[in-house]
């Protein structure tokens, strides 16, 4: 990847940190750890990799990104508002009782929402029969699904890589955000899902290993999937919960917690920060 394209990519999620920070500010609700960790997933699917038109949200052949672990909005609204697909401002609606911006990813008023999602595990399922769907119609798009390392935790999760393996579902990504926390603590003591890899490998899918906070490391596991044929691909992408803002990293009470007005203060001088420095 060239430095261009590169320091693109990053001052999108930087942007869409911000904005989403924002929403969650405007709420006084949502979820900060796992928006901030993906957001560098999130901006090269929306700015680099997804085939979609804002202008024809559901054109027949278009790429489809589900979000499974739904409740992180705050990324993919704020990507989908920097993409034209609703007003930037909107944003600052988030939550309320007359917005369309849902808490949880909603496909029946959000433009460019390919699925809505809510109880952990069931996004995933519909990717997969989106994948299906997509061999069997021969429309040649790819399928894009986000969940979480504790969403993993869901038996359903394993029902769906079982038949995504069975019908060579390669038009199928699954992203694994492994930022290591999840609602009540880490992972690894709440409900260990380790080894992720070796997990998927033996439900027999292609497995890559990634910096998922590496715009350069998340646009290349894309472009090699593109080799693979005859199998599903995961792709395990390593993050740090609440990643960007000092006083969220590594944070689990930030999975859904509100920050204090010191903490929002911290947060937005480090995020302007970090955009001024890329946009020069």
């Amino acid at each position: 990847m060239d430095a261009k394209k590169r320091r693109f990519l990053q001052l999108q999620a930087a942007k869409i940190r911000k904005y989403g920070l924002e929403a969650i500010q405007a709420a006084n609700s949502g979820h900060i750890g796992g928006s901030f960790s993906m957001a560098e997933i999130v901006s090269v699917l929306y700015f680099d990799r997804l085939r979609i038109d804002p202008a024809h949200p559901r054109k027949p052949d278009r790429d489809r990104f589900v979000l499974s672990k739904g409740h992180c909005t705050p990324a993919v609204y704020s990507a989908l508002a920097l993409r034209g697909f609703f007003p930037v401002e909107d944003l600052k609606t988030f939550r309320q009782i007359d917005s369309y911006l849902s808490g949880h990813i909603e496909m029946n008023h959000v433009p460019g929402v390919d699925m809505s999602a809510g109880s952990l595990g069931q996004g995933f399922s519909v990717a997969v029969g989106m994948a299906l769907a997509g061999k069997v119609d021969k429309l040649g798009y790819q399928v894009f699904a986000v969940t979480g390392d504790g969403e993993i935790e869901e038996g359903q999760i394993w029902e769906a890589a079982m038949s995504a393996a069975h019908f060579k579902l390669d038009n199928l990504r699954l992203i694994v955000d492994n930022n290591r926390l999840q609602l009540d603590g880490p992972v690894e003591k709440i409900m260990s899902v380790y080894p992720i890899e070796d997990k998927f490998k033996a439900f027999n899918w292609e497995v890559f290993s990634i910096d998922g906070n590496s715009v350069d490391e998340v646009a290349e596991a894309f472009a090699e999937a593109d080799s693979v044929v005859g199998k599903p691909v995961a792709i395990v992408a390593k993050t740090t919960k609440g990643r960007g803002v000092s006083v969220f990293e590594n944070k689990v009470e930030f999975h859904g917690g509100r920050p204090s007005p010191e903490q929002y203060s911290i947060a937005y001088k480090e995020l302007d920060a970090q955009i001024e420095q890329l946009e020069k």
